[in-house]
């Protein structure tokens, strides 16, 4: 007892010197002095220049008080991932993914973010570094916001960069079902030439979709679609730059399990940087071909367009080029069929053996499939049908060009095509077929 009586003058000290919680503890933003002052609102084309979101858009904002105030709607949505085949999914603003955020540094916004999902959500900024009470974790940050309600998130973008936004209340259904965007916050410079000339923003995704269903099944860890910007190849919008520009391709990873090597034909580039900054000497930085998109990360690669033509880039796990018909498809490769197909076609008129031969003969069936679901699909190029779909696109390089539009394929200058040997050409190189 006379321990409690010794400590009892530490205690009242304790609690009459401690500072209650409400309003006059703290000033209305306790953390306003751990930010960066902000600067005016960045003016597109004046103080960068605006990217591009191929098959995708820009968020829209306006101007309150020398703030840049954005409205993000989590909702259900229908989405086009190819033509014929739609999904039933979650989406901000009614798309996957989200739109873009495109900002300046020193930037301060207001984002409203408004919860029409039938659960509670909340959004998290990934990669920026903003006060801990807008980092919009539900339950360690935040209260998770509720169906029908609208929270206001308030903070200044420091540091240029690439960054992604997504929920932070149950990931793996809110993330699975599309609830992704992209950030890019530009570096202020006034002279266009120091800046990229062409900045592209792509969305890396994946999914597990039932043939003939419509519905992402979010407890799967198995995928067959494969999405940039939420497409699949042939509907993904090719890019396009004019030779001599700079160009910035900007990758971000919200997939569920799988990191993604994409890799661009006809060139290589430099990583210049991630969702955590930017390298600090790229003259360095080795030479790739290929860069790896892990699970949660951007990065930007840069390259100059010196080599005119129409480029794949696609993701090099080759899975991750196929659609739902090149999964979970039985082993046919190398059978022997006779005159199998034959018979069945008297009882099932065109019916054909698929997949003897590999997957390109699954593009082109000519065949009944399930509604609302993806063959193989492949893109039709100007020499014919390659075996590509999912996670894929084109980069179509051309000698002039003052837009973003399509150009259309390559037209190739004479004799620069592989073609068929001819006789003479083995001739004179000394090369017979026969085997050595």
């Amino acid at each position: 007892m006379s321990n409690y009586f010794n400590a009892l003058p530490l205690l009242m000290i304790l609690l009459f010197s401690t500072p209650s919680y409400g309003e006059e503890a703290f000033p209305s933003r306790p953390w306003a002095q751990a930010e960066k002052e902000h600067l005016p609102p960045g003016i597109p084309n004046i103080d960068y220049t605006p990217a591009v979101v191929p098959n995708g858009s820009t968020a829209t904002y306006k101007i309150v008080d020398g703030t840049k105030v954005f409205h993000l709607i989590a909702e259900p949505i229908e989405w086009e991932v190819s033509p014929n085949f739609k999904i039933h999914t979650w989406g901000f603003n009614g798309s996957v993914p989200g739109p873009m955020i495109e900002l300046a540094e020193g930037d301060r916004v207001r984002i409203y973010v408004t919860n029409k999902l039938p659960a509670p959500s909340s959004v998290h900024w990934h990669g920026v570094l903003l006060p801990c009470g807008m980092d919009g974790v539900a339950g360690v940050t935040q209260p998770a916001i509720p169906p029908g309600e609208t929270f206001l998130y308030e903070f200044t973008f420091p540091d240029s960069g690439t960054f992604m936004y997504h929920p932070h209340f149950d990931p793996m259904t809110q993330e699975g079902m599309g609830l992704t965007g992209m950030i890019l916050v530009h570096k202020r410079e006034s002279d266009p030439c120091k800046r990229p000339t062409r900045d592209f923003a792509i969305m890396l995704h994946e999914w597990n979709i039932d043939v003939g269903t419509a519905r992402p099944n979010t407890l799967k860890m198995d995928f067959n679609i494969l999405t940039m910007n939420g497409k699949v190849m042939p509907a993904t919008e090719p890019l396009v730059a004019e030779l001599g520009d700079t160009v910035w391709i900007r990758y971000g990873n919200l997939s569920a399990m799988d990191h993604h090597p994409i890799h661009l034909h006809g060139y290589s580039f430099k990583i210049i940087g991630s969702d955590g900054g930017w390298a600090k000497d790229p003259s360095v930085l080795l030479p790739e071909t290929t860069v790896l998109v892990p699970v949660g990360a951007a990065k930007v690669i840069e390259f100059s367009a010196n080599n005119p033509g129409d480029w794949i880039f696609h993701c090099h796990m080759t899975h991750h080029t196929m659609n739902q018909m090149g999964h979970a498809f039985p082993n046919m490769v190398g059978m022997q069929v006779g005159d199998f197909d034959e018979k069945v076609r008297q009882l099932i008129p065109g019916y054909m053996t698929m997949g003897t031969t590999g997957m390109r003969d699954m593009t082109k069936t000519g065949m009944p499939i399930p509604s609302n679901s993806i063959p193989m699909l492949g893109y039709d190029g100007p020499f014919g049908q390659t075996v590509f779909g999912g996670m894929a696109n084109i980069l179509r390089v051309r000698e002039k060009t003052d837009h973003y539009k399509d150009p259309g394929p390559y037209a190739f200058p004479r004799g620069s095509i592989a073609a068929p040997a001819t006789q003479g050409d083995l001739l004179k190189d000394g090369i017979t077929l026969d085997r050595q």
